[in-house]
């Protein structure tokens, strides 16, 4: 079995969400009746991913007593298999450690210390109950010798241009936006390789110490210009809970 880390993007300030978000980070609002962090986490660990790294910046201090509070709930599919010892919580700090987010390719390169050669990245505030983090999507990546690999999604009504392209065996493309090929959205689900970030060592040490704010578009538009980025078509579902009435919607139904 190939397990690598999976790193969740949970330090954004969520300001389309206030007033919400004035005292509850965004991955801790519940759709559904559970947070939306504690979606991913539980399919993470359906997967058998269990070694997980949490960045965290806007009411950053509220993660980790929000895990000691629901372990158990968040482990009760797989009492068996998945024990206390087993999952592994660690914390990039960012709001601690440099007053505020460093953006996701800051916040990514930060955190590199603390992931592998390959891992997971997703955002904490995106719903998809029904994504599955398997091995063998794990083994798929590291056997292409691709630096990165993306999920699409079909584009939603705020998102209708969408943001990168798809060719036929399956390289990320990056189109233009007026493009007559179709684009998809970046769902924010991917496998990365630890090399991927190398282009950033000549403006970002390892492990950004100075906490360097850094966009991830930039790289991955780079990445697929080189054909090093590979991607899929995901049709489950798939929401950026990004308002307050996108959370009331699924609530709702």
């Amino acid at each position: 079995m190939t397990t690598i880390p999976a790193l969740i993007l949970a330090a954004g300030r969520g300001e389309r969400m206030r007033p919400l978000t004035d005292t509850c980070p965004k991955p801790l609002l519940k759709v559904r009746g559970k947070a939306l962090i504690d979606w991913h986490v539980q399919a993470l660990l359906k997967g058998g991913f269990t070694d997980l790294v949490i960045n965290t910046a806007w009411l950053g201090e509220q993660f980790e007593p929000h895990f000691s509070a629901h372990f158990e709930h968040l482990i009760r599919l797989q009492p068996n298999q998945y024990g206390r010892k087993q999952l592994s919580i660690s914390y990039s700090h960012e709001g601690v450690d440099f007053g505020g987010a460093l953006e996701t390719a800051g916040g990514i390169a930060r955190a590199l210390p603390m992931l592998g050669d390959a891992f997971w990245v997703l955002a904490g505030d995106v719903y998809t109950p029904g994504f599955k983090f398997t091995q063998a999507a794990v083994e798929r990546f590291a056997a292409s010798g691709k630096l990165a690999h993306l999920w699409l999604v079909p584009n939603p009504a705020h998102n209708l241009k969408g943001d990168f392209g798809l060719s036929a065996d399956g390289l990320a493309l990056n189109l233009p936006g007026d493009s007559k090929e179709p684009r998809y959205t970046f769902s924010t689900i991917a496998l990365y390789r630890k090399a991927f970030f190398d282009a950033l060592h000549s403006s970002i040490p390892y492990g950004n110490p100075q906490g360097i704010k850094a966009p991830l578009a930039p790289m991955l538009r780079a990445a697929m210009d080189n054909q090093q980025v590979s991607a899929e078509l995901y049709t489950g579902e798939w929401t950026d809970v990004g308002t307050p009435q996108r959370l009331a919607e699924l609530n709702r139904s």
